[in-house]
């Protein structure tokens, strides 16, 4: 596969002439060598992405031409879907089964977002006098999109496909342990007959490439999934020349468990939100309240769960837990591990690292009872499959708890009662609230969060509005 720079439809070495290893993290070997962009190869791209969209053919491509390019797209996309599912697990970790979901989601966004590429029209407005005035919508301009390592072509493709439709051209920075399944995207946008620029992609780390898209001066906007503590540092950087910003941050969700839940599927519901994508999730469920009537029993279904959830080869089809991108997330998640016994709080099931075959970056589902809400493995984005239960008496008590947090990703809430569930939803401050289930997602449906888990929205109609210019229009009659 190519590993170089896309940039301009070509493929490009480095200026620097400078490379990196990619990692397989259940093996522990190096599977690739990508070119390492820099501030001069962003500087490449933002150009060649303003020189497309300025240029007559991009200006002068319709809005349904824009969109039958998406839907090329998402066709070559789903005729490569076995080979970058396995190279999505083959720098990532994850379970080839979660690969195979990921890269479905990817195919359905560009087809949603493609249906609505002639659909973004302005108004005409009324008014006294003679004059007629009319809204028109238009392209933000040339977009850096800058993405995570945990769904690296899934939160792509969450990005490109709105810009897109909108009119806007993207320079794209993958994560730079993930960077191989953007690449092999960037090769079938050359196949899908994209003009020259209209999206580039550039591997590299980010202090330097990704400091240098932010701030670039011809980027018109930043949209950004990442921490919390990198996004604030986006945000501080674009201010400088009054950048647009998407934030799509961390997040300390709550999943409560009310007595009159069906507990059954609730605690599968919250294995599900914990330990699908090994916990490197930014809207785990990784706060699990329990009522305290059915506290014990949340607890023994969520170690006895844990348990048959060995970690294992993530090519195997039986593979429910992967490995952890990287040793450096191995060992913060083992940090965090050793911080929640140290302050109290009881080990029931995992907490261990450990190998598959001998290798790998592996760490076992983990789950702690008895945590209080201000301890720390309470408190902060962990990543990993590691969930804290808390109990509660009262529906107040339960709100009270989940909104004790700088994080509003995401919530879950199990109960059979209408009024409780539509009460608590209500009431619980995150961008998603998911009753009776967990971490469903869909095209339609918008996605981002409250807090410091960033500002503005992926997915659905309210992700265009932050790639779109609205235009007033005075015309005296």
């Amino acid at each position: 596969m190519k590993t170089e720079l896309f940039i301009d439809n070509e493929w490009k070495a480095a200026a620097s002439g400078k490379t990196f290893g990619v990692e397989n993290p259940a093996t522990e070997e190096i599977i690739a060598q990508v070119a390492e962009g820099g501030s001069d190869d962003i500087d490449l791209a933002v150009k060649a992405a303003r020189r497309c969209f300025e240029s007559d053919e991009w200006q002068g491509l319709s809005a349904r031409k824009r969109g039958k390019m998406l839907l090329r797209l998402a066709d070559a996309l789903r005729a490569n879907k076995e080979e970058i599912a396995q190279l999505e697990t083959s720098h990532n970790g994850k379970p080839l089964f979660e690969s195979h979901i990921d890269i479905g989601v990817a195919i359905e966004t560009l087809r949603y977002f493609a249906g609505w590429a002639d659909k973004l029209t302005g108004e005409t407005l009324p008014t006294d006098g003679n004059n007629f005035i009319y809204t028109v919508r238009e392209a933000v301009g040339v977009v850096g999109a800058i993405v995570p390592w945990n769904f690296p072509l899934n939160l792509a493709v969450w990005k490109i496909a709105p810009a897109i439709a909108a009119g806007c051209t993207v320079v794209l920075k993958p994560a730079e342990d993930t960077p191989l399944t953007a690449l092999a995207f960037a090769a079938l946008v050359e196949k899908a007959g994209f003009p020259a620029g209209a999206l580039n992609v550039v591997p590299g780390f980010g202090e330097s490439a990704g400091a240098a898209l932010v701030n670039h001066p011809d980027v018109d906007k930043i949209s950004f999934t990442g921490s919390t503590e990198v996004g604030r540092l986006v945000a501080q950087q674009a201010a400088a020349s009054n950048k647009r910003v998407t934030l799509e941050l961390g997040g300390k969700s709550p999943n409560i468990i009310f007595a009159d839940a069906n507990l059954k599927a609730a605690i599968r519901g919250a294995q599900t939100g914990i330990f699908y994508g090994k916990g490197e999730v930014c809207a785990a469920g990784s706060r699990v309240l329990a009522h305290s009537s059915v506290y014990q029993q949340v607890v023994e279904g969520l170690a006895a769960g844990a348990k048959k959830r060995p970690p294992g080869d993530p090519l195997e089809k039986t593979t429910r837990l992967g490995a952890l991108v990287s040793r450096k997330q191995q060992e913060r998640v083992m940090g965090f591990v050793g911080k929640g016994v140290e302050e109290g709080a009881e080990l029931v099931a995992g907490g261990n690292k450990v190998k598959v075959n001998g290798k790998g970056h592996f760490v076992e589902a983990t789950v702690f009872a008895s945590v209080k809400n201000d301890m720390t493995i309470a408190r902060e984005e962990i990543f990993g499959p590691v969930v804290s239960v808390m109990s509660f008496d009262t529906v107040e008590e339960a709100v009270a708890l989940a909104n004790d947090t700088e994080f509003g990703l995401a919530a879950g809430v199990w109960t059979q009662n209408l009024s409780t569930a539509t009460r608590v939803s209500r009431a619980i401050r995150a961008g998603t609230v998911w009753v009776n289930t967990y971490g469903l997602f869909d095209p339609a449906a918008p996605f981002g969060g409250y807090k410091s888990s960033g500002y503005g929205r992926d997915l659905g109609r309210a992700a265009l509005e932050g790639y779109l210019e609205t235009k007033t229009v005075w015309m005296a009659v």
